[in-house]
């Protein structure tokens, strides 16, 4: 197993908080805080939730590529905040912490798949061979 630096443990945790926020806050502030009356609780727990549950165990082993695909997944809570944010005046609070820990997992994985393939010899650019 290789050593991780500090600062790629960093990311991690970065992204990790970013990631554990969403999936705490979003079906609290969908079906608690300020529920949805077009929306059952079950629709918003299904439509906002299960996405974040897809990455869980890679995200937990902390496997580089696993970080770098969830960030697909992080957009659709980007876009949703900034969305609402423009929308709906009254859930600007609401909205404003979505994009927080949105924006925080963003950056953590994006640079922990970063580090952390490195650390590891992973590329995804091909290796150059003397012809070229």
């Amino acid at each position: 197993m290789t050593k991780q630096n500090l600062s790629t443990i960093n990311y991690k945790i970065i992204g990790l908080t970013g990631y554990i926020g969403l999936l705490i806050f979003m079906p609290l502030w969908l079906i608690v805080l300020n529920p949805s009356e077009s929306l059952s609780p079950t629709l918003s727990l299904v439509m906002f939730t299960l996405p974040l549950l897809f990455p869980l165990k890679g995200l937990i082993q902390g496997n580089p590529f696993t970080y770098a695909w969830s960030n697909f997944i992080v957009l659709i809570y980007f876009l949703h905040s900034l969305t609402t944010l423009w929308v709906i005046p009254e859930d600007r609070v609401w909205a404003s912490i979505e994009l927080l820990f949105a924006s925080t997992m963003f950056i953590g994985c994006s640079y922990y798949a970063k580090y952390r393939g490195q650390e590891l010899g992973l590329s995804i650019r091909k290796k150059k061979t003397k012809e070229e």
